[in-house]
């Protein structure tokens, strides 16, 4: 009876043990096909905006610089301007004294003056003529009717020097209307030669040419001054004119920056030695790129009517080079270069990779906006590329990327706080 009962409970043992050992048996299978599966980095394409800034620092020219020579040569008589002084266009900045100058102006007067009694004298011998050429033509007529009318009554002789007297006095008006020319034509140039020594009288009274400041003074009263009517460049100038009420940023573009630069491109402006800040525009580039520096001097016009910009003084700048916004976003890990073209190693929704032709646009340094071939949302790996084929199943790391970048880009600044230290170090 003992017996009969225990076998059973044996066997049920024994089939226990058999279904624990199919349960371990497949538990080992699925770990061993989940470990087959590789996995990967990814992340996914958003929307967002990439930024290319560049800091540069600039300095500040004034817009024109002018050495002022006067046109004659003379002695300092008198100046009245001194450095630092603003001037007006058309101001009198010094007079020259030029002694023979006042007597060609008067030996001129006197030539003209002469000029138009002749020009008087041969109007008079004009009409003298004319009215002599009238009384002598008449007097012919006459003589000729009669003659014809009563043939004999006049002798022939008389009739030839009448003839005769009427053909001189048509001469001596057209001789006296040639004089009449050439006198016109002397006082023209009497009148030329007096406004040529005029104008050089004139030019005694040295005047700014522009609105502007007197940053350097080259003579004193008494001086003899050169005129600056010559190419030698060793005559001094009277003084040195700044046209400093609008001045040149000018700032050194990189050479792999250049592509970037167009006129109207807007620029932060900051100027730490006034504690001023600003927004210009790029006005003028010179298209040449320096062959010792390897950069392209770009310029901003700065309003400058309060005169509180120094020319000279420094300027740190932020160039914006190109901006694009609401763009799809990669990570540029995830870009491959196959050639000349690039792809993108796209997971599809059963996470499977496909790989795919992308047009890129704007690089950043972390980001890269794709022009076509990827949609927002798609998921893509990051790095490693090679490591996976077409159509494999990847087991994916979801990484979170940022969508927008600014990229920053510097040529150099001007920190005024670090020469300070500088300076007072050395001192010390």
């Amino acid at each position: 009876m003992h017996k009969q009962v225990a076998l059973p409970a044996a066997l049920a043992a024994v089939l226990a043990a058999a279904w624990g050992l199919t349960g371990c048996h497949g538990s080992g299978n699925t770990t061993a096909i989940a470990a087959t599966v590789p996995t990967a980095r990814v992340a996914a394409a958003q929307r967002g905006d990439i930024t290319h800034v560049l800091t540069l620092a600039g300095q500040f020219q004034p817009y024109q610089v002018v050495d002022v020579h006067p046109k004659v040569s003379g002695y300092m008589k008198k100046i009245n301007v001194d450095i630092g002084d603003i001037v007006r266009q058309g101001q009198t900045l010094a007079i020259l004294e030029v002694p023979e100058l006042k007597a060609q102006v008067e030996q001129a007067q006197f030539e003209l003056k002469q000029s138009q009694e002749e020009i008087t004298r041969a109007q008079h011998e004009i009409k003298r003529t004319e009215a002599l050429n009238y009384a002598l033509h008449a007097e012919s007529e006459r003589l000729k009717q009669a003659a014809a009318t009563r043939p004999g009554l006049i002798a022939q002789q008389e009739l030839d020097n009448a003839q005769a007297k009427d053909l001189s006095s048509q001469a001596q008006v057209e001789a006296a209307k040639a004089a009449m020319a050439a006198a016109q034509q002397h006082a023209e140039a009497a009148r030329a030669d007096y406004e040529r020594v005029q104008a050089l009288e004139n030019y005694t009274n040295v005047v700014a040419p522009l609105d502007g400041v007197v940053i350097w003074r080259y003579a004193d009263t008494g001086a003899l001054i050169q005129g600056g009517t010559t190419s030698n460049t060793s005559d001094l100038p009277i003084v040195r004119l700044a046209q400093s009420q609008i001045l040149r940023l000018r700032v050194p573009v990189p050479e792999d920056d250049v592509k970037y630069i167009k006129e109207g491109d807007q620029v932060s402006v900051r100027v730490d030695a006034i504690g001023r800040s600003f927004n210009g525009k790029v006005v003028r580039f010179t298209r040449d790129v320096t062959y010792e520096t390897r950069t392209m001097e770009t310029e901003i016009d700065v309003d400058n009517k309060d005169l509180s910009i120094a020319p000279g003084m420094y300027a740190n700048t932020l160039l914006q080079l190109a901006e694009e916004k609401n763009v799809v976003t990669i990570p540029v890990d995830a870009l491959v270069l196959r050639g000349q073209q690039r792809v993108v190693y796209v997971l599809g929704p059963n996470n499977r990779v496909h790989i795919r032709n992308v047009q890129v646009g704007l690089q950043g340094q972390k980001l890269a906006e794709i022009v076509s071939g990827l949609n927002p949302g798609e998921r893509v790996i990051l790095g490693g590329q090679d490591n996976y084929q077409e159509n494999e199943a990847v087991t994916p790391l979801m990484t979170a990327e940022p969508a927008s970048e600014t990229v920053h880009e510097t040529g150099g600044t001007i920190d005024m706080k670090a020469e300070e230290n500088a300076e007072s170090d050395h001192s010390d």
